[in-house]
């Protein structure tokens, strides 16, 4: 029988894989992975360079099968998948699902380009526990609100981790493949090991560890090690949600453990996915219309505020190290993820857009959904958005949440010798902060009171419209 391609996107996994088993089940199978100039053109060194480690511990897993194909410009990405399905005489082309804009866009062109040469396009699965649009009220439309669609995704379920098909696997010769495209120079970040062997050896040792049962007091603080680091890994598919809630058991303590909190921060994910799906504009604009006409810095005092915020060189100490650990691994702590959009929309008053693009330009974890509505949820224009008068002070977070300093002297060394919580507050120690480190670029108290009277202004607008 001819082989079955499978084509991967974000699920760069052997082991519960449905839409590998789906292909394994019509018997040959023709491993792809097609490098989109549309997805790899905008994608910064980080995330190209985790792709590509990714995609070389899959091909070591099939022992080298993996056919891989470069898009030209110019050619369609549907064409080039059915020119594939042609060459090895392929009936079916699996895939798992795509929910995104683009993605979904995609699919739909590369069904109809194979179905008018008689063959097909066969989804199966989805990066997701729950697919998006799978989940709705009971009049039929999307939530819009985190708690009830957590109510309603939890009580709608998930299938258990799908068999592992690989000792069954028959893959296909590989033909006319191409090679991977060179690494990028990542000009010193550090990335962790990429692969679906990387990942559940990660979930394994924070299973291990106990950080899971302390997970839901932990998981604010990034002065210690206590997330699961598995953020890029399910970007890519490297390890499916459903691996990790088989795991999570069942909750029985209204919400408190560890366990459960961590179930929460998986539905995040899946929530913002689903809001994504039905309301794909969201990824460019503002949900919240009103908000996104809120006045905004221009001019080159904006502009060299910008660049200072990019490079960590604000001045406010629990800012600057997070944006310096995105720059060094390709990654930031959530909650500073947080304290950072709040500076840059309610202290800076530029755009949350620009902030997102920044992000996704350097995060090897950059997931559309995710980052761009966690950006809305901080900005105050989104679904079930923090009140736009919440703003985040970048002191007091520091002092909370790294209450020793130690997360701030990790990536400013400039203040590495300043001992305690006075690290988060450089500009009080005799003789003002240490030599190299920049002074505040704004006063939060002062820029504060703009942003709510800016938002006071917008709303008020509105309401005077209707």
């Amino acid at each position: 029988m001819p082989p079955s391609v499978l084509w991967f996107r974000r699920d760069l996994r052997l082991g519960d894989n449905p839409a590998l088993a789906a292909a394994a089940a019509d018997g040959l199978v023709l491993p792809l992975f097609v490098f989109d100039p549309a997805l790899w053109d905008p994608a910064g060194p980080v995330r190209r360079a985790y792709l590509l480690r990714s995609l070389r511990s899959l091909d070591d897993s099939m022992g080298g099968r993996l056919h891989v194909r470069v898009c030209p410009p110019g050619q369609r990405i549907a064409d080039l998948v059915a020119e594939v399905a042609a060459l090895v005489g392929a009936g079916t082309v699996h895939v798992a699902a795509d929910f995104g804009p683009y993605g979904a866009r995609r699919d739909a062109a590369v069904e109809a380009t194979l179905a008018a040469a008689g063959r097909a396009l066969v989804r199966t699965g989805s990066p997701y526990a729950v697919a998006p649009g799978r989940v709705r009220k009971s009049d039929g439309e999307p939530y819009r609100v985190y708690s009830p669609f957590f109510r309603a995704w939890s009580a709608h379920g998930w299938r258990a981790p799908s068999a592992d098909p690989t000792p069954g696997v028959r893959w296909a010769s590989t033909v006319g493949s191409q090679p991977l495209p060179p690494e990028p120079d990542l000009a010193g970040v550090v990335l962790p090991h990429a692969g679906e062997a990387a990942a559940l050896g990660r979930w394994s040792d924070f299973l291990g560890s106990g950080e899971l049962q302390r997970y839901g007091a932990d998981r604010d603080r990034p002065d210690l090690s206590a997330t699961s680091g598995l953020s890029a890994a399910l970007r890519w598919g490297e390890v499916h949600p459903r691996t990790l809630l088989a795991e999570l058991g069942d909750p029985g303590d209204g919400g408190r453990s560890g366990p459960e909190v961590f179930r929460k921060e998986l539905a995040w994910r899946e929530f913002y996915a689903d809001v994504l799906h039905h309301t794909p504009a969201s990824a460019r604009v503002s949900l919240r219309t009103d908000l996104g006409r809120m006045e905004c810095d221009s001019g080159p005092d904006a502009e060299s505020r910008f660049t200072a915020w990019c490079e960590g060189r604000t001045g406010f100490p629990f800012v600057d190290a997070g944006l310096r650990q995105l720059l060094a691994e390709g990654w930031m702590h959530n909650r500073v993820r947080m304290v950072v959009a709040s500076f840059l929309v309610k202290d800076l008053h530029l755009p949350w857009t620009r902030g997102a693009r920044w992000f996704m330009q350097r995060l090897r974890d950059g997931d559309l959904a995710s980052n761009q509505h966690g950006w809305q949820w901080v900005a105050g224009t989104g679904t079930d958005a923090a009140p736009y008068h919440r703003v985040f002070n970048p002191v007091l977070q520091g002092l909370k949440f790294d209450p020793d300093g130690a997360y701030v002297r990790r990536y400013v060394p400039e203040l590495a010798s300043v001992p305690g919580p006075a690290v988060h507050e450089p500009w009080t120690l005799a003789g003002g902060p240490p030599r190299g480190y920049p002074v505040r670029i704004i006063d939060h108290g002062e820029e504060r009171a703009v942003a709510l009277s800016r938002y006071a202004a917008t709303t008020v607008g509105r309401v005077g419209e209707t």
